[in-house]
C-alpha cells in the first residue's frame, strides 16, 4: 500500500516526499556508481515523487549513455534521489531508503531487496556476488 514518506539529504537543504510501498521491492545494484555510493533505492513513478525543498542545491551527475541524472546535495554530498528514464519500466524515480525520514530500523530492515547486475547491463539477473552491496 502506497504510503507518503518525507526524507531528505544529510544537512537537510535538499527535502521531498514521495509515495512509496515498503512491501514492493527495493533494489541494489552493483554499477560504478551505485557500488560505489552504496545507493538503496525504492522506486517511485514521476507523480509520486516531490521535490520540496532545495532545488538549487542540487548537482546533477550523469554518465555512460547520459540517460539517468543521479542527484546529490552539493552542500553535503548525499545523493537523496535519482532520475531515470532509461529504465525497464521507464519513468521513475529512485528514491535513497537511507535519506527517509522517521523509518524505523525495523521497517528498513523487512523491505525486500533485488539485485541486480548493472555492471553488466543485465538488469533482469542478479550478480554472482551481492554480499558487499
Amino acid at each position: 500500500m502506497l504510503e507518503t514518506y518525507r526524507g531528505s539529504c544529510h544537512c537537510g537543504a535538499v527535502r521531498f516526499e514521495a509515495d512509496l510501498d515498503l512491501a514492493q521491492p527495493s533494489y541494489r545494484c552493483n554499477c560504478s556508481i551505485c557500488r560505489r555510493t552504496r545507493f538503496w533505492p525504492a522506486v517511485a513513478r514521476p507523480d509520486a515523487f516531490r521535490l520540496l525543498a532545495g532545488r538549487g542545491e542540487l548537482t546533477r551527475y550523469r554518465f555512460n549513455t547520459g540517460k539517468n541524472e543521479h542527484w546529490f546535495c552539493r552542500r553535503c554530498g548525499v545523493r537523496p534521489f535519482g532520475h531515470g528514464t532509461d529504465t525497464p519500466i521507464g519513468e521513475m524515480y529512485g528514491v535513497n531508503l537511507g535519506c527517509l525520514d522517521d523509518v524505523p530500523d525495523e521497517v528498513l530492515a523487512r523491505i525486500p531487496i533485488v539485485y541486480v547486475d548493472g555492471r553488466s547491463e543485465n538488469w533482469r539477473q542478479a550478480p554472482r556476488w551481492t554480499q558487499h552491496l
